[in-house]
């Protein structure tokens, strides 16, 4: 199938999957005589795969370690577990940092006045100064 049909089924732009070829991620379709990309099932698999994985924050490295389980009939589903763990709990520890972001962020709007004068206690905090304009 060509790369349109495979766009379409697998939800991804063409750029997308010629981006993911390049960068290795997928496996690399055959080239039929006139230079035309030629996509199996097993492709649109792989890409759905990577769209999916994408989509629950695995980053290009992690997806190009989960197509290659998914292409290797000798993997242990302990690996792939591992690695979903792995990121479940980089997502919780991004969750942390943002809460905390929050809080400062919460914090240094509360000192500020919110007026029309210039004195602005959130800008001179994250300026690293305290003098009053």
């Amino acid at each position: 199938m060509n790369i349109s049909t495979v766009a379409k089924k697998t939800g991804l732009s063409s750029k997308a999957i010629r981006f993911y070829e390049e960068k290795g991620v997928v496996t690399a379709p055959i080239r039929t005589d006139n230079g035309y990309r030629s996509y199996s099932a097993r492709h649109v698999e792989e890409l759905t795969l990577l769209r999916q994985a994408r989509q629950v924050g695995f980053n290009l490295d992690e997806c190009r370690e989960l197509v290659a389980l998914f292409n290797d009939p000798a993997r242990h589903s302990a690996d792939v577990k591992l690695r979903t763990l792995q990121k479940v709990a980089d997502i919780e520890k991004h969750i942390s940092e943002l809460g905390e972001m929050r809080q400062r962020l919460l914090a240094l709007a509360e000192q500020c006045p919110g007026d029309e004068g210039a004195n602005c206690p959130i800008i001179n905090n994250l300026a690293g100064c305290c003098h009053k304009s």
